[in-house]
């Protein structure tokens, strides 16, 4: 049985190749200046990258960048100073939208008692605390996490822990459209792992340690779903 075709691209600065949703691309805006295409749809010649916020700053700085767009491009074209500012809005906002999707098809829990019970019960595939959630609440939810991950004779089945959202509760609130949320469990295996994928994108780019903890949160079999997969 083969393996399903991963479509690859290359970083125009590291010279990497890496999955194409794992890498972000750069198009020509219609100012003509690139501009990022986190969905990828833009029509047109796009160039791609795959380092993280310093990385792209550096590069930019000393002229590395614009080597590379204008190879990329054929041509010579401007990003704005910018770029990094837009690149980490649009990966946020796409994350966000992707909450907003997922809370809508239900396939996520707010509110601490409703989540503690899933999590005892084993049906949460992936818990996240805003920023800004207290350290009590957190824990024990986390408690609750690992209690729901024992098999019957108290073995562990996997190691799970919960991810920190890399941002304070108003803007959870908000993608969810629902008040005051701070902890949020997602309780269908594919809708955890697009999560987590959009999540992933967003965190790899402002940084490994930012945000997010580097725990599995028992979502690992990335292959089996269409991380892109619409709602």
């Amino acid at each position: 049985m083969s393996d399903k075709h991963v479509a690859e691209r290359k970083c125009i600065l590291s010279g990497e190749h890496d999955a194409r949703d794992a890498l972000i691309r750069l198009a020509l805006g219609p100012d003509g200046q690139v501009a990022p295409d986190v969905r990828a749809k833009a029509p047109g010649r796009g160039a791609w990258i795959g380092v993280d916020r310093a990385a792209l700053e550096k590069a930019q700085a000393n002229g590395k960048l614009r080597g590379a767009l204008a190879r990329a491009f054929k041509g010579p074209v401007q990003a704005p100073e910018d770029l990094a500012d837009r690149i980490e809005a649009a990966l946020r906002q796409t994350a966000l939208d992707r909450l907003g999707l997922e809370a809508r098809a239900g396939t996520l829990i707010t509110g601490s008692e409703k989540i503690d019970v899933a999590l005892r019960r084993g049906e949460v595939h992936l818990l996240l605390h805003a920023a800004d959630a207290g350290e009590d609440g957190t824990r024990k939810l986390e408690q609750a996490y690992r209690v729901g991950s024992m098999d019957e004779d108290e073995s562990p089945i996997e190691a799970r822990q919960g991810l920190v959202f890399p941002a304070e509760r108003p803007i959870l609130s908000l993608a969810l459209g629902r008040q005051n949320v701070v902890h949020v469990a997602v309780i269908d295996r594919a809708a955890a792992q697009r999560v987590r994928h959009a999540l992933e994108r967003w965190r790899d780019f402002i940084g490994q340690k930012v945000g997010l903890s580097a725990a599995s949160a028992g979502t690992s079999d990335a292959s089996a779903v269409d991380v892109n997969e619409g709602l």
